[in-house]
């Protein structure tokens, strides 16, 4: 098993991080990790993902199932690399409301047979979701000054 998390505090409510967050048709226009998404943030929901890795832009696809919706304050979804137990990913998005604005807490739990031979993607992936967090900030601090 492998955990890798990012945070950052967003000054602006969880409903407006919420908003940016679970709009994956827009992810193209904010997000440097999460290049792509399709999909809707509700439970038994596949999803659609292409995450561009930060060695020089490889680019992969993946097609979890959205496990937990609670708008405002989490979305969780996990992804497989074929069968269960060969590589999955448990990735979830915690927000939490204080300090003038929100706590995001992103993380991802990784477990399989292949774990202890991807420590390359994990690492990258890694430095990927602190580029993924501060872009939210950024996303969502911008939206909520024009307001």
């Amino acid at each position: 098993m492998r955990r890798i998390a990012s945070e950052v505090q967003i000054s602006a409510r969880p409903d407006e991080v919420w908003d940016v967050l679970t709009d994956f048709e827009r992810f193209h226009e904010w997000n440097p990790f999460l290049v792509r998404a399709a999909g809707r943030a509700e439970p038994g929901q596949r999803l659609m993902l292409r995450f561009r890795l930060p060695d020089g832009g490889r680019e992969m696809v993946f097609k979890p199932t959205v496990l937990t919706s609670e708008p405002g304050r989490l979305l969780r979804w996990r992804g497989r690399l074929g069968l269960p137990g060969v590589f999955d990913g448990l990735h979830t998005f915690e927000l939490t409301a204080g300090g003038g604005g929100t706590h995001v807490l992103q993380s991802e739990t990784f477990t399989g047979a292949l774990v202890p031979v991807t420590g390359s993607v994990i690492r990258q992936s890694e430095t990927g979701f602190g580029m993924l967090t501060d872009a939210l900030k950024g996303r969502v601090e911008e939206r909520a000054a024009a307001s």
